[in-house]
């Protein structure tokens, strides 16, 4: 049975039966590599067998189970048994070095097909006119930091890249704080967090509703401009207003991020040694004074990792925006110009910006790498 008969199969039972056996489905599938899992490290010729049989077989069926070339059966059966062998001559304490490039090979192969060259291919199209034909040199990186868009777009990343990590932070920190080891701290936490389950999209979409304007003859559907309205103002376009404009959008990123801050910090508070605290207790610190000298200290990893995370995400930022403003009235950033150059055929300045943005992005990564190295040789 292929997976045509098998799916049309599926498709003619009730949708109960197809609920029913699709989790079976499911179920054999997990079962099947939770058993191989377990038994995989066991030595023994029984053991080793079920390996040379799962080398083997296995490709061979998924291959077969959804309707593949018989030549890529071959190969899929030729590469199972090529990883057994390495396998078999690791355990036995030769072929390490040869087994190390083997498994690593894959994921090598899949980096640099889908992360490295095109990477090369972007930073070298970043150097090429509109058409890609054309060598330009650095006009297109001129372009970028000569223009108001192109200035603008990267004077509001570096807004937003020190705001939002900042501010998302210091309140996810807060809310860690005050909210632990009170009475109903699940369900507090359970609604900070939850905003991390909504998408850039579906956020950009909520909150441009509370921004709604309407002219003051109307009645206000947005919320902030109703209750600007009760207490006698006039509605307000915040998202056409600049500069204010990025500061109401950054707003959004913020509470989408202050759950995710609050969860590690939350965990990495809990996990401070309870002696620290009572042996600065006993030296007279209060309670801010074992804070700022024990408890920061003692969650810095973790500190360093909600910073440098979230600072990416500011970055990368690009749903948001589009979605509340297109980038329009001065709000653009640069993943949202990249796009906007892209969609006007601009290749070269898009390939640009996609430069700068990895640029900033980079020593983030480094930094973070760096810290998770040194937690690991303290360890």
């Amino acid at each position: 049975m292929n997976a045509t008969i098998f799916f049309q199969w599926i498709g003619s039972l009730p949708p109960i039966l197809q609920a029913v056996a699709v989790v079976i489905a499911f179920a054999v599938v997990v079962a099947l590599i939770l058993f191989l899992v377990d038994i995989a490290p066991r030595r023994g010729a029984l053991y080793t067998g079920i390996r040379l049989a799962m080398c083997l077989l296995i490709p061979f069926a998924v291959m077969w189970f959804f309707n593949s070339y018989y030549w890529a059966m071959g190969v899929a059966v030729a590469v199972g048994a090529l990883f057994f062998w390495l396998d078999y001559r690791s355990r036995d304490g030769a072929g390490y070095l040869i087994q190390l490039v083997a498994f690593m090979a894959p994921a090598i192969l899949l980096l640099l097909v889908g992360l490295i060259l095109p990477s090369i291919q972007t930073m070298y199209s970043s150097f090429l006119n509109s058409s890609g034909k054309d060598f330009v040199g650095f006009a297109n990186y001129l372009w970028i930091f000569t223009q108001s868009d192109g200035i603008t777009s990267v004077v509001n990343t570096i807004i937003w890249v020190l705001l939002v990590p900042t501010v998302s932070t210091i309140v996810g920190l807060a809310y860690a704080v005050f909210i632990d080891r009170t009475r109903g701290e699940k369900i507090y936490k359970v609604l900070v967090f939850m905003p991390m389950a909504i998408s850039f999209v579906g956020a950009g979409i909520i909150w441009r509703f509370m921004y709604e304007y309407r002219g003051p003859q109307f009645e206000q559907i947005g919320l902030l401009n109703q209750i600007m309205v009760w207490f006698g103002g006039e509605p307000q376009q915040w998202l056409l207003n600049e500069p204010w404009n990025t500061l109401f959008l950054i707003v959004v990123l913020i509470w989408v991020q202050t759950g995710f801050a609050m969860v590690l910090l939350s965990a990495s508070i809990k996990g401070v040694p309870q002696e620290l605290l009572e042996a600065a207790e006993l030296d007279g610190a209060n309670a801010w004074e074992r804070f700022i000298s024990v408890t920061i200290p003692s969650i810095r990893p973790a500190l360093i990792v909600v910073l440098t995370t979230i600072s990416i995400a500011s970055l990368k930022v690009f749903d948001i925006v589009r979605t509340m403003t297109a980038g329009n009235y001065g709000t653009s950033v640069l993943a949202n110009e990249m796009y906007t150059q892209f969609s006007k055929f601009e290749a070269g300045r898009s390939a640009a910006l996609s430069v700068i943005l990895f640029i900033l992005v980079l020593p983030i990564v480094i930094y973070n790498a760096r810290q998770i190295k040194k937690q690991r040789e303290i360890r």
